[in-house]
């Protein structure tokens, strides 16, 4: 049997992904993850924010059963990324920390917005600025003293430049062009009536539905499509590119050489977003570096984890963004 690890998590929309590890060598092998476990179900929220006793439910048995995979005979460590920390983890902070300690005698427990560990897994512990875009859209930036962030705020008050976004204003100039008004493009018009069928129906179809944000986010792939020949679609993704460059700007650190990156599902889209996303960055941030990211949220909480456990943490505590409590021992 190994000695103490880590535990890290990532709870995001489409579930939980789980990993063990250790912070330093053992005579068991050479520090790292371990281990990994998947869940399809995405932890609820309710009432009181995000559920504890649902993510306890499903984070215990999977945890349990690394711990006989890998032979982890302790796990002294727990770093937890969760989509909505920052507005809906009131209830998390008062009581996953506590079970945790009972139930797997953790010590030390971080709770991470899911922006905060996007940014940890895309540039690691430096200054700069991280946009996490796919359905939603929010980016979290630092100077190592404070974090900052901005949007993040849902698709019906936020989110600009998302897929969400995208999708909406796609829908739009599809209306447009249905209703012959000007801005309407018979391009997206045709694209929209083959996702979803006739124009007259969309509302009865995307408003009633509870995933209404991944219903318009769909759509985002085809505004990329049209782009080359529509410039319709074209300026809806410039649009987007500056969006999601303002929210760079709100974040990022004034001095120095910050580093800049982007991550998220929205980069699938290509040069179609890719190319407008370059040069709005570098108009708004002419003094930062772009970078690619190193990793995703996962490999954030476990960056942050084996730097807890090791006692090399630098990024700054805040209580909705990155929140640590170390827990009595026995």
């Amino acid at each position: 049997m190994s000695g103490a690890g880590f535990l890290a998590v990532d709870s995001g929309g489409s579930g939980l992904r789980v990993v063990v590890g250790t912070a330093v060598g053992d005579g068991s092998g050479p520090p790292g993850p371990r281990g990994l476990r998947v869940s399809g179900e995405p932890v609820r929220t309710g009432p009181r924010g995000i559920d504890p006793g649902h993510l306890l439910g499903q984070l215990l048995p999977m945890v349990r059963s690394l711990a006989e995979q890998t032979g982890m005979a302790r796990l002294d460590t727990v770093v937890v990324g969760a989509a909505g920390l920052a507005t809906l983890g009131e209830a998390l902070r008062a009581e996953l920390p506590g079970a945790l300690a009972r139930e797997l005698g953790v010590r030390t427990v971080a709770l991470a917005a899911d922006a905060v560990t996007a940014y940890v897994g895309a540039l690691g512990p430096r200054a700069g600025a991280v946009v996490a875009a796919g359905t939603g859209l929010i980016a979290v930036g630092t100077d190592l003293s404070r974090w900052r962030r901005a949007d993040g705020w849902g698709h019906l008050l936020g989110d600009c430049g998302s897929g969400a976004w995208i999708g909406r204003a796609g829908l739009e100039a599809a209306l447009r062009a249905h209703d012959g008004r000007e801005g309407g493009s018979a391009p997206l018009l045709a694209r929209a009536e083959e996702c979803f069928g006739p124009a007259a129906g969309l509302p009865g179809r995307v408003y009633p539905r509870s995933d209404r944000p991944a219903v318009l986010a769909s759509l985002a792939p085809e505004v990329a499509l049209c782009a080359a020949d529509d410039p319709v679609a074209a300026r809806i993704l410039r649009s987007a590119a500056r969006h999601m460059a303002d929210s760079a700007a709100a974040v990022c650190p004034a001095g120095g050489e910050p580093r800049v990156a982007v991550t998220g599902g929205l980069l699938r889209m290509g040069d179609p977003l890719l190319v407008p996303l370059g040069e709005e960055l570098a108009r708004r941030l002419p003094q930062a570096r772009r970078t690619s990211a190193e990793g995703d949220p996962l490999d954030g909480s476990v960056r942050l984890a084996t730097d807890l456990a090791t006692g090399s943490l630098t990024l700054p505590s805040d209580e909705r963004m990155l929140w640590v409590t170390s827990l009595p021992s026995g």
